[in-house]
């Protein structure tokens, strides 16, 4: 009997609505014998299992389209900060093609791998960057041009929000990956959001099977002009947070 590859993330992919194609799925499946194989040389992740890394990884990555309910259009910038394996980027990348992705990872060698990956997979519009969100939030290219920010396991929400708002445009927004009972995190956030210009929505629950353990999405809307003091420099906003 021959195995159905990448089962799991195809039924929990139904549950959000989404019917990934054979193609998709296969790609998928490259995802996963890559970073089975790189993580045997570093350390790029401690969910290894098959089954886990479909759902903990690869599933747990689109539940962003929780929160996007008009999913990505062609030509959508987006932004991954502290994007590690590629994750939750290139999981998007491959759901919605037609995206422009950059992923942002301050370690060499993980950013090695993303560039790898990315070809390994025969992606177009992708770019991988070995740099910090406080550096890059500081440069034209970057600062203000992003549809959408992408924060998975990335910091509290008072650093995060330093890192990823000042990278996004006017109506942007910023998706972070949180387990519930973060109420004093989220009221701690809020000097934060009012002086870099973020608005927070409402908090939007994840209840697909696999992921039932008080998983949320924190998203933040760009609704004023970050003031050119911020980001600040490297460092600075895990160690004097808003």
């Amino acid at each position: 009997m021959t195995t159905v590859r990448m089962a799991a993330l195809a039924r929990g992919a139904a549950e959000l609505g989404l019917d990934l194609t054979q193609r998709q799925l296969e790609q998928f499946e490259v995802f996963y014998r890559e970073l089975a194989d790189w993580n045997q040389r570093m350390n790029l992740t401690s969910i290894v299992e098959y089954e886990e890394v479909q759902v903990k990884h690869f599933l747990d990555s689109l539940t962003a389209c929780l929160a996007l309910p008009g999913g990505l259009p062609p030509g959508t910038r987006v932004i991954d900060v502290g994007a590690g394996a590629g994750l939750p980027g290139i999981p998007l990348k491959l759901l919605f093609p037609e995206i422009h992705l950059i992923l942002v990872e301050s370690v060499g060698k993980k950013t090695t791998f993303m560039r790898h990956l990315a070809t390994a997979l025969g992606l177009t519009e992708v770019e991988v960057h070995t740099a910090r969100a406080e550096e890059l939030g500081q440069q034209p290219e970057f600062r203000g041009n992003f549809d959408l920010a992408l924060a998975r396991g990335l910091a509290k929400l008072p650093a995060l929000v330093e890192y990823t708002l000042p990278l996004c445009r006017l109506g942007g927004k910023v998706i972070a990956w949180k387990h519930g009972g973060i109420d004093q995190e989220i009221a701690s956030a809020a000097r934060a959001l009012t002086v870099l210009g973020g608005k927070l929505s409402p908090v939007v629950p994840v209840n697909i099977t696999g992921l039932m353990d008080n998983r949320i999405l924190v998203v933040i809307e760009k609704v004023r002009p970050t003031p050119a003091a911020y980001p600040r420099r490297p460092g600075m906003p895990a160690k004097q947070p808003l």
